[in-house]
């Protein structure tokens, strides 16, 4: 059996920009990227503490050390440069996978400063 569980989640990351007119997507720096495991087009799901919309896209690679977290496209009617998100991304692991199993979890500064 397969359970899907949490591969990885940046977490208090605050949104820099929004992009109405664009195709969809949440740029994010690529250290942002790396130090949560995330691949460019890598689908995640997007939780804005500030007013608790959720949504799903796909992650753009953004440049390295900008801190950048641009929400593009339609989402971008659903967060506004300040607010504060929570980033998830899912992988399937076998049963027999699960124990010691842990996702990677990344917090960041109101400045998306990658906390250690």
């Amino acid at each position: 059996m397969k359970y899907i569980v949490l591969k990885s989640k940046i977490h208090g990351c605050i949104v820099t920009e929004n992009k109405l007119e664009y195709e969809g997507s949440i740029t994010l720096d690529r250290d942002l990227m790396d130090a949560a495991r995330l691949v460019p087009y890598e689908k995640v799901h997007v939780l804005n503490v500030t007013n608790g919309a959720r949504f799903e896209t796909y992650v753009i690679e953004g440049q390295r050390g900008s801190r950048e977290v641009c929400i593009n496209g339609a989402a971008a009617r659903l967060a506004y440069p300040g607010d504060k998100l929570i980033v998830l991304s899912y992988t399937m692991v076998d049963e027999e996978d699960l124990v010691g199993y842990s996702p990677v979890i990344v917090r960041t500064d109101d400045q998306n400063r990658l906390i250690k």
